[in-house]
Formats: C-alpha cells, structure tokens, sequence
C-alpha cells in the first residue's frame, strides 16, 4: 500500500476510534442515568395512609398553621432527611390550634429526591385526607405525618401500618438461612441499615424521634412480624408505627414500574449509537477514497 494511502488510511481510523469511544461513553452515561433514575421514580410509590375522624373548618388558625407545616417540611426536606415541627405552640391562639408533625426519608434517599418525595406528600396528604386535624402518608421513599396533639413524637408504636407478602418458597434451607441472617442483622440498626447475605437482600429504617433502644425493640417486633405474618415469603414489607423492615430474593423486585422505561431507553441508545456509528464509518470510507484518489 503507498505510504500516502496507508498515512491517510491511519489517521482516519484513529478518527474513527475517537469517534466511537465518544459514542460509547454517550451511551454509557444514558445507561447509568436510566438505571440510576429508577429509584427516585419508585420513591413516589403510594404504600398505605391514615386520617383520623375529626375535621377542621376551612380558613380556620388549624388550617393555616397546618399550611405552614407543610411548607416547612418541603424547605427542610432538601436540607435533612428526618426534622420534627410544632406549629403555633405557645402563641396565644387555642391550643387545639396547634400543628405537630415531622417527615423522614429513606436513609440513602439523595436530598433534592428526598425533597421531591416530601414535595409529592405534602400534594397528595390533603386529598387522601381532606380536611381531617390528623394525616399521615408513606411512600416508599418518604413518610408524613401531623396531628393536633404532639403525643405521638417520640413514644413508641408498634402497631402495623401495612404489610406485603409474596408468594411462598418452599423447601429451600439455603434461602431461609441467609434471610434469618438479613434479618437479624438489621435488627441492629440505628435509624436507617441495608443488608444482604447471598442472594437475599433487606433494610429496615426507624423514625428519627425514637431513642436506640426504642428503635431495638421496634425492629426486633417488625422482624418477628415479617416471620410470624409472611411466613416463608420470597419478599415481605412490615411497616409498624415507627419503623419498617423489608427483605426479597435477589431479583424479585427489578420488574419496577420504570424497568419497561429503561428497556426502552436502552433500545434507543443502540439504535442511536448504530446509527450514528455507521455514518461515521461512512464519513471516514468517503474521505479515505476522496484522498486517495486526490
């Protein structure tokens, strides 16, 4: 081959493994973001709620402390990922009047998405409970919650909230080994804890105004209820008063709501990327012939 061709010949395949590590890092970097993104979007999940029976009259002092709660709670949510409030507490309006409530995220929830899942409560909690003087709303990102009374605030509460159980395994020691061995290990956590032995994967979370021995004794009620309500589930979700547990086999949980998404998304990518580097390969034939024929 001349040397001319052969020169040109180099220099156009160097172009053209420019071209491609740059196609190949596009769509690298809309892989991870469509992975990444699938969480935050299952953080809005709706997991269960609860009103109480008394209501408040609109345009009344309850309404407007309970306005400014809320708004206080979005603010605050971008900063920290647990805060407490108590609205019109020691001013002279009725003590009735008065707004407790605090809100908690998922420990490993970034702050503008813990935010956003605070942002997403805050709109949904008056319609699920339209004018009621105590609310309270879990997503599966983030929690809510107010009343008239700040009794709730730091006092333990075990009772159930909601429970999920799938379907059963059977006969598999292996299994029910290491999810006793996620189990137990999360019931050491301090506020938020994320474990996994083999193929079995679990966290659990206690609201931020329980002390570490309540938040002990809360998990261990949780655990004991995953195993005593679920049974042998390959998956359960315990979500009590104060705190939640939850465990599922590897793979269980992937189909998510955003799992068709990112399929989508990463069929685009390749068809972009083909495309793309077809014509880049097209640009380099074309000019090593217009070369060398110059």
């Amino acid at each position: 081959m001349p040397r001319r061709i052969q020169l040109f010949f180099t220099q156009e395949i160097i172009i053209a493994l420019q071209v491609s590590s740059l196609l190949f890092f596009f769509s690298c970097s809309l892989t991870v973001r469509s992975v990444h993104g699938d969480y935050p979007s299952r953080a809005n999940i709706f997991v269960y709620a609860g009103c109480s029976q008394d209501k408040y009259q609109p345009n009344s002092i309850f309404e407007e402390n309970l306005n400014t709660f809320l708004s206080s709670v979005v603010s605050s949510s971008s900063e920290v990922t647990y805060n407490s409030f108590a609205i019109g507490n020691g001013t002279s309006a009725p003590a009735e009047a008065t707004v407790y409530g605090m809100y908690q995220c998922r420990g490993d929830l970034h702050p503008t998405d813990c935010s956003k899942c605070i942002g997403r409560s805050v709109n949904q909690i008056g319609l699920v409970c339209p004018y009621t003087t105590g609310a309270s709303l879990q997503l599966e990102g983030c929690y809510l919650r107010y009343e008239h009374s700040g009794d709730f605030l730091g006092k333990l509460d075990t009772s159930v909230r909601y429970k999920k159980c799938s379907k059963s395994v059977d006969n598999d020691v292996e299994f029910f080994r290491r999810r006793d061995d996620v189990l137990m290990d999360l019931q050491t956590a301090n506020g938020f804890k994320v474990s996994s032995s083999g193929l079995i994967q679990g966290f659990a979370q206690c609201l931020g105004d329980l002390t570490v021995s309540d938040c002990s004794s809360c998990l261990a009620d949780a655990v004991g209820k995953l195993k005593s309500m679920c049974g042998s589930a390959a998956a359960a979700d315990v979500f009590l008063g104060q705190c939640y547990a939850r465990y599922w086999a590897s793979g269980y949980y992937d189909e998510t709501p955003g799992s068709h998404n990112n399929d989508e998304v990463g069929r685009s990518v390749a068809i972009i990327v083909g495309v793309f580097t077809g014509l880049a390969v097209l640009v380099v034939l074309l000019s090593i012939c217009k070369k060398a024929m110059g």
